[in-house]
């Protein structure tokens, strides 16, 4: 661990408030930037829009930036057919990010590697046939070495710790956080979740089944983590996944809601809500105990900037 990051880890025992940035795939959108097949996984090529990105979220007072990565691993980019582009868009993505702390001269801000479950986009298929194929690869080995590949490369290339985003399928989970723990980087999760439509049960983000979120997440409670959190998901699950997370987990919680609609490989941000409730609902987290907050898809750098006066 760096000094950087212990500096982080001070200030959370002193139950101190740390900001996180908000949605980098949505906002790369937000600002001209084409999605394909990979969602946002080749728009790290595009560095200076990604960077100035990371640089007005750092000047919004985030101080935790996360690198675009969370739908670039080999297996996604194959279903985009840039697979042969992995070490240029990764890396892209991870010095975009510390070029912008580097250049706004914040060496106290600290850089996330994103790493997902994610798996293919399955729109990303033009026929039923090339979607039928490629699942057929998707066996535990083969994700296993996706996942090790990207985590590997993410604690390799400057990141100071692994952030594992949007996880909420249980046999993907398992093979995740194997890959994290092998890159003796600290080790953030975030998992995502949804409230029942029928009662106040709070679900696993899969609508396939019903599975209990508490019972998903106790799946990993031995797992050395320094932070857990909910993220990607609609504001009303939040209060009882945080509760949950407490009742689990004995570290700090982060949250970071999703505020867009997405309809692949696009993100509808015309109904996001807007700044200052955004911060309304941010106090309510806090009284809860949260002590990373920030945005995922469809926040902006003014939801950020805002939570300054939480």
């Amino acid at each position: 661990m760096n000094n950087r990051y212990n500096e982080v880890i001070k200030k959370l025992k002193n139950n101190e408030l740390i900001i996180l940035d908000g949605a980098t795939g949505s906002e790369l959108e937000n600002r001209g930037i084409e999605m394909d097949n990979t969602w946002c996984g080749t728009a790290s090529l595009q560095k200076d829009v990604l960077k100035q990105i990371h640089k007005d979220y750092i000047a919004a007072g985030a101080q935790i930036i996360t690198t675009n990565t969370y739908a670039s691993s080999r297996m996604i980019l194959e279903s985009g057919g840039v697979d042969d582009q992995f070490e240029e868009i990764n890396l892209s993505a991870i010095n975009c990010a510390i070029e912008a702390r580097n250049e706004i001269e914040r060496d106290d801000v600290l850089i996330a590697g994103s790493l997902s479950h994610q798996l293919p986009y399955e729109d990303a298929f033009e026929t039923q046939k090339d979607k039928d194929k490629f699942k057929s690869k998707l066996t535990p080995e083969y994700l296993q070495k996706n996942f090790d590949e990207m985590a590997m490369f993410l604690a390799n290339n400057g990141c100071d710790f692994i952030l594992l985003e949007l996880m909420y399928r249980p046999d993907r989970m398992k093979l995740i956080f194997e890959s994290a723990k092998k890159t003796n980087l600290p080790v953030w999760a975030g998992f995502s979740a949804r409230k029942s439509s029928q009662s106040q049960s709070i679900y696993s983000l899969t609508d396939d089944y019903d599975l209990d979120f508490k019972e998903m997440i106790s799946l990993v409670k031995d797992y050395d983590l320094d932070a857990v959190g909910i993220m990607h998901c609609d504001i009303d699950a939040i209060e009882g996944s945080i509760k949950d997370l407490q009742t689990v987990f004995d570290c700090p919680i982060m949250v970071y809601p999703e505020t867009a609609v997405f309809t692949f490989p696009n993100y509808d941000c015309k109904n996001v809500i807007s700044p200052s409730d955004y911060l309304i609902e941010a106090k309510k987290w806090k009284s809860l105990g949260a002590q990373v907050i920030g945005g995922c898809c469809g926040t902006s750098v003014d939801h950020i900037k805002i939570l300054k006066d939480l």
